[in-house]
């Protein structure tokens, strides 16, 4: 078939550009077998029996080269359907020649593993905005395969910028996106391994305990600065539960932590707080407004509202979980404290 010795040309081409760009190629290669089965409607031609013995030619045009068995060809064809209307979303001009399609129409699809993509398309189900997420959040966390598929395990898409927030009223853009997009809701704290009765007490220090996981859950981005931090404020003595501070938005986040059903008081006491911190700790022209975050068991998404509408200062509410799975530590995922020097010296210089 010509065809087959076009793909088996096309192929070795792709391989003498593999030793710069192995991964893109490999990718572009699948991406083109795809569109190719999905335009010539292959299947509807020649009967489904046609991928079994594409298969076999390939191989026989292609001695010892991975990736060309009846599943991974089906696993192109599914990166193509699942990507091809990717241009919309970007609002791009599409380009003439699909390398240059490739590379610049889907920048980041072609950069992360096949191996990623094959979990990304079993787990997405065709949703294109949920692949993009994950395929966006690999890149920049470097995950593993394993690691992706924790975070999908967790539905990670579905949490991810979820929290009920006024950021959108008290924050400048594009401070008021990023900030809104580090939070969760629902925060899963599995790795606490909390199974009996528990109070605020047992549960923070549980989260101390696994304070790596913890810092994970959070996002990337934030570094720990103290529990049960204490603030002088005017003559009372205040302790914040959890005080941290995030690279990405260049400030102070305060977390209160609560283990019952979200009250409106709650509000007020990291409203305080949070001012408190814009008053004492952070540096003018150096820090970003403080944020605060309320985790709290459960929640009437009404009343938190109303709460939020209430408050003068930046505040998120969340619940949280303690049945979830968890991913395993990141590297690069939490801050080293060169990090956080170098970008508080990078502030202070701007």
């Amino acid at each position: 078939m010509q065809w087959v010795k076009e793909l088996a040309v096309r192929y070795r081409n792709s391989q003498i550009k593999a030793s710069i760009k192995v991964n893109t190629e490999q990718l572009c290669y699948n991406w083109m077998l795809g569109r190719d089965i999905v335009e010539k409607n292959v299947e509807q031609r020649w009967g489904e029996s046609v991928i079994t013995q594409l298969s076999k030619d390939l191989r026989n045009e292609l001695p010892g080269v991975q990736g060309l068995s009846k599943s991974n060809i089906y696993y192109c064809k599914k990166f193509y359907l699942l990507y091809r209307d990717a241009a919309s979303i970007f609002q791009q001009p599409v380009g003439k020649n699909v390398e240059v399609e490739v590379s610049r129409q889907y920048t980041g699809i072609f950069e992360i593993p096949w191996g990623h993509h094959c979990v990304i398309m079993d787990k997405v189900k065709g949703d294109i905005h949920k692949a993009l997420f994950y395929v966006k959040e690999t890149l920049e966390n470097g995950w593993s395969r394993a690691v992706l598929l924790n975070w999908m395990d967790t539905d990670l898409y579905e949490r991810q910028g979820k929290a009920l927030t006024n950021f959108r009223r008290l924050l400048p853009a594009p401070e008021s996106d990023l900030a809104q997009e580090i939070t969760k809701d629902p925060y899963s704290f599995a790795f606490a391994r909390i199974t009996g009765a528990y109070n605020e007490s047992i549960l923070k220090e549980a989260l101390l305990k696994n304070i790596s996981k913890f810092l994970i859950e959070l996002g990337t981005g934030f570094a720990y600065v103290g529990k049960e931090y204490r603030l002088q404020i005017g003559e009372v003595e205040n302790f914040i539960d959890l005080l941290f501070y995030n690279l990405k938005l260049r400030c102070y986040v305060v977390v209160e932590v609560k283990v019952q059903k979200f009250d409106s008081r709650d509000i007020g006491q990291l409203g305080t707080y949070v001012a408190a911190v814009n008053h004492i700790l952070r540096e003018e022209g150096k820090d970003n407004p403080t944020i605060g975050l309320l985790i709290c068991k459960s929640k009437d998404n009404t009343l938190a509202q109303y709460a939020l509408e209430s408050s003068s200062q930046p505040l998120g509410i969340s619940e949280y979980e303690l049945e979830k799975f968890y991913p395993e530590k990141i590297e690069g995922t939490i801050p080293t404290i060169a990090e956080i020097e170098a970008t508080l010296n990078m502030n202070s210089h701007q």
